[in-house]
C-alpha cells in the first residue's frame, strides 16, 4: 500500500561547520526542542536518460529515519511536493511504478544516486507544544551510481512545514535564516544538486522557439497536449479530482487540433493517431460519465422536498454509483497500464519530434489557421440549424449531442490559432465555451433521464417504490426544454463572433 504527504519546504546552503541557527520566539516558535540525529542512506532510481529528473520527479529507496520505505516525490508548485510512500522492499513497488509509468514507458530504471546524510533535527513548537515545523541540518554525501562518476559533499538546512501548517509561518522562518547568513538553496532537490556536481545532469529541454509559421502554433498546442496527457497520469491513477476530466479534455483538444489543421499535418499519418486518442478518451469517459451523473442526480435529489423523497432512493443511487464506480476504475487502470496506451505515447512523442508537415506548415499562419477555424464553425453552424429545425424529442436529442461534439472541435481550433488570430479568435472561444456548456447540460439531461428509467427498473424489481424517480425524470425534462429554448440566444452571440472572424482580413 502507499500513503501520500503534502511536503512544503525550503531549503537552505550552509558551510561544512555550520549549526542550526536559533529560532525560539521567530513567528510564535515557543520551543526548540532537540530530535536527535538520523543517518539515512537513499538510492534515487531513474532511467538511463534521466526522464524522472528532467520531470522534477524523485523516487528513492531509503533507510534510517523514522520512515524508511520508498518515495516517490511529484512536483505540485514551487516548494510544494506530494510525497507517495511505500513500505520498504528490494524492488519498485508497483503502486509507485504505476505511477511513473507515462514517464519512462518500458524503459527499466536503474540505480543512479546514492545519498548518505545525517540529519540533525529540530521541532519547533507553538505556546501548545503542536508542531509548526521540523528544521534540520544535513551533511550530505553523494556517489554517482551510473550515468555519471565521482562523489560530492555538501551542507544544507531543510525547514519542512507541519502537516496542515500555514505556509506563511516559512515566511518568518526565512527571514530569521537569511539575517542569520543563510541563503536558499538554488538546487530545487538533493538529487538535483548531486546529479550537478557529479557529471551528467537533467538539463533542462531547451524552450521550443517563437512560433512564426502556421506548422509552429500547430505544433505548440499538440505539444501542450501531450505534455498535459503525460502529466496527468498519475493524477487520474491517485483519483485526484477532476483529473480525468482534465486527461480526457487534453486528448480531445490534441485529437481536435489534428483533425482540424489537416493542411498542416498530414492526415494520412495523424488520422490513426486521432483514433488512438479516441480511445483512450473513451476509457477515460467511463469513469467520467459517472461521476457527472453520480453529481448530478445526488444534487437532484437533494433539492427535493422531503415528502417527495418516498423510498431508499438514496441507498440506491449510492450502490448504483459504486457498483459503476468500481467497475470504471478498474477499467481505466487496465487502459494506461496497457501496451496501447504507451505506444500512443511514444506515437505523440514523435509526432512532436517529427512532424509529418505538410506545405502550409511553412505558410503564414493567420491565413492557414483562419481558414480552418471558418471551415469548422461553418460545419457547427449547420449542426446547429438542423437542432433547432427539429421538433423537441430523441432526433432533436441526437443532433444537439452532435453539434456539441462540433462545437468543441471548433472551440479547440480556435484556441490553437489564437495566439496567431489575436482578439477575433480569443472572443470566439470564449462563445463556443457558452454553446458548449449549454448543449453539454442538454446531454447530461439525457444521460440523467436515461439513468433514472434504469434506476427505477432496478427499484421495481427489489419491490420499491418508483415515484421519486418519476419527479426527478420530470424536472430533467423541464431542464432539458430550458437548455433548448436558451440556445437560439446563446448560439446567436456566437455567431457574432464568428462572424467577426470571417470578417477579419488576415494577412
Amino acid at each position: 500500500m502507499a500513503d501520500t504527504k503534502r511536503e512544503i519546504e525550503r531549503k537552505y546552503e550552509a558551510a561544512a561547520e555550520d549549526e542550526l541557527p536559533e529560532l525560539t520566539g521567530v513567528g510564535g516558535v515557543e520551543a526548540v526542542t532537540d530530535q536527535g540525529v538520523a543517518v539515512l542512506d537513499a538510492t534515487y532510481y531513474d532511467t538511463a536518460d534521466l526522464r524522472l529528473a528532467r520531470a522534477a520527479l524523485t523516487l528513492r529507496r531509503r533507510t534510517g529515519g523514522d520512515d524508511a520505505g520508498w518515495h516517490l516525490k511529484l512536483p505540485v508548485a514551487d516548494d510544494v511536493r506530494d510525497e507517495i510512500r511505500a513500505p520498504l522492499s528490494d524492488t519498485v513497488p508497483p503502486a509507485l511504478l504505476a505511477l511513473v509509468r507515462s514517464r519512462v514507458r518500458d524503459a527499466p530504471l536503474v540505480p543512479l544516486v546514492r545519498l548518505r546524510s545525517e540529519r540533525d533535527v529540530r521541532h519547533l513548537l507553538d505556546a501548545d507544544g503542536a508542531l509548526l515545523a521540523e528544521v534540520s541540518l544535513d551533511r550530505v554525501h553523494a556517489e554517482r551510481l551510473s550515468g555519471g562518476s565521482g562523489t560530492a559533499a555538501w551542507t544544507e538546512i531543510e525547514v519542512e512545514l507541519a502537516d496542515d501548517g500555514d505556509p506563511a509561518f516559512l515566511d518568518r522562518v526565512d527571514k530569521a535564516l537569511r539575517r542569520a547568513g543563510l541563503r536558499r538553496s538554488s538546487a530545487p532537490s538533493k538529487l538535483a544538486r548531486a546529479l550537478a556536481e557529479t557529471g551528467g545532469d537533467a538539463e533542462p529541454a531547451a524552450p521550443p522557439r517563437k512560433p512564426v509559421t502556421a506548422g509552429d502554433h500547430v505544433l505548440a498546442y499538440v505539444r501542450a497536449q501531450r505534455d498535459a496527457i503525460v502529466e496527468l497520469d498519475p493524477a487520474v491513477r491517485r483519483d485526484v479530482f477532476d483529473s480525468v476530466h482534465s486527461l480526457r479534455v487534453a486528448t480531445r483538444r490534441l485529437r481536435g487540433a489534428l483533425r482540424s489543421y489537416g493542411t498542416v499535418l498530414d492526415r494520412t499519418v495523424t488520422d490513426p493517431i486521432a483514433d488512438e486518442l479516441k480511445w483512450l478518451a473513451g476509457e477515460l469517459g467511463a469513469d467520467r460519465d459517472r461521476e457527472v451523473l453520480t453529481e448530478r442526480l445526488t444534487t437532484a435529489l437533494s433539492e427535493l422536498p422531503y415528502h417527495l423523497v418516498v423510498g431508499p432512493v438514496r441507498a440506491r443511487l449510492r450502490t448504483w454509483s459504486d457498483t459503476r464506480r468500481g467497475g470504471t476504475r478498474g477499467r481505466l487502470t487496465a487502459a494506461l497500464d496497457s501496451e496501447r496506451c504507451r505506444a500512443l505515447l511514444d506515437t505523440l512523442d514523435a509526432l512532436v519530434e517529427e512532424p509529418p508537415s505538410l506545405e502550409a506548415a511553412a505558410r503564414k499562419p493567420s491565413k492557414v489557421l483562419g481558414k480552418a477555424v471558418r471551415k469548422d464553425f461553418g460545419k457547427l453552424s449547420a449542426l446547429v440549424g438542423r437542432a433547432l429545425d427539429l421538433p423537441p424529442g430523441h432526433d432533436r436529442d441526437v443532433a444537439m449531442h452532435e453539434a456539441r461534439k462540433k462545437a468543441k472541435r471548433t472551440r479547440y481550433a480556435a484556441e490553437a490559432a489564437a495566439p496567431a488570430l489575436g482578439r477575433p479568435a480569443e472572443a470566439l472561444v470564449k462563445a463556443l465555451k457558452s454553446v458548449q456548456t449549454l448543449l453539454g447540460d442538454h446531454q447530461d439531461s439525457v444521460m440523467a433521464r436515461g439513468a433514472l428509467r434504469e434506476l427505477a427498473a432496478e427499484a421495481r424489481t427489489a419491490g420499491e417504490d418508483t415515484f421519486t424517480y418519476g419527479v426527478l425524470y420530470g424536472r430533467e425534462e423541464q431542464r432539458a426544454a430550458a437548455y433548448e429554448a436558451a440556445l437560439p440566444t446563446v448560439w446567436k452571440a456566437a455567431v457574432n463572433e464568428g462572424e467577426g472572424l470571417l470578417r477579419t482580413r488576415y494577412a
